[in-house]
């Protein structure tokens, strides 16, 4: 068949050969520089696929990433089949690199005793005047990789729903979890209905192998720990 347009887009190219369906499946990792760059090109000419444009540039700079960092928009387009947008698009993602190598990364907070926990969630659940089940997710450090709202609900209580606390989970490869809710009433007492969900989320984390490592309720007044009272 003839080709008749001057640019083939990667969503023409063979299954094998796509970059971005590639790293879908099997995440950024397992893609070349090369194929990284033909995701931010988006197409390459009639007689060059984007890889092989991106080779091409790569060669010139002897396959170094920080030396390509170095070449502007200006020297970017020399390359042929490389236009002003395509070389923006280059420019902008090695840029965004640097800025992530020199920004430092966020310390995670290590869960020790019941009081870290408390501290990181009091100031989302200790002054609401509902009520709000949230998680902490933990890795095998037990370092916080995840905080997330689980439900809202009324003055008297909320839904725990464990199929969202486990996706929750499971999504983020998490090791463990602790559960928490807030008592708008100041009450820091743990009811039976808060025991039994307790329970049943256990038994749950038991299967996942996810262990429950403690559920607090948080008040304006203070918290209460499961784990601390011996309910775990």
């Amino acid at each position: 068949m003839e080709i008749t347009s001057a640019h083939i887009a990667i969503k023409d190219w063979s299954e094998a050969d796509r970059p971005r369906e590639k790293m879908l499946q099997h995440g950024s990792i397992v893609l070349s520089e090369a194929e990284l760059i033909a995701i931010l090109i988006g197409s390459g000419s009639r007689d060059e696929s984007a890889v092989a444009l991106s080779k091409r540039i790569l060669n010139a700079v002897n396959n170094n990433l920080a030396e390509l960092s170095k070449l502007s928009v200006k020297d970017l387009t020399k390359f042929k089949g490389i236009g002003e947008a395509k070389a923006v698009s280059i420019v902008a993602a090695l840029e965004l690199g640097k800025r992530r190598k020199e920004t430092e990364a966020l310390v995670k907070p290590i869960i020790s005793t019941s009081k870290n926990a408390y501290e990181i969630l009091v100031g989302v659940l200790g002054d609401l005047k509902h009520e709000e089940f949230w998680v902490l997710l933990l890795n095998r450090s037990n370092k916080v990789i995840g905080k997330y709202n689980v439900s809202k609900g009324g003055v008297n209580g909320t839904v725990a729903d464990p199929k969202i606390i486990f996706k929750y989970a499971l999504d983020n490869l998490a090791s463990a979890i602790i559960l928490a809710h807030n008592h708008p009433s100041g009450n820091l007492l743990a009811s039976q209905e808060d025991i039994n969900i307790t329970r049943k989320l256990m038994d749950a984390g038991k299967m996942l192998e996810i262990p429950i490592l403690d559920h607090i309720i948080i008040s304006d007044s203070g918290y209460y720990s499961f784990a601390d009272e011996g309910i775990l």
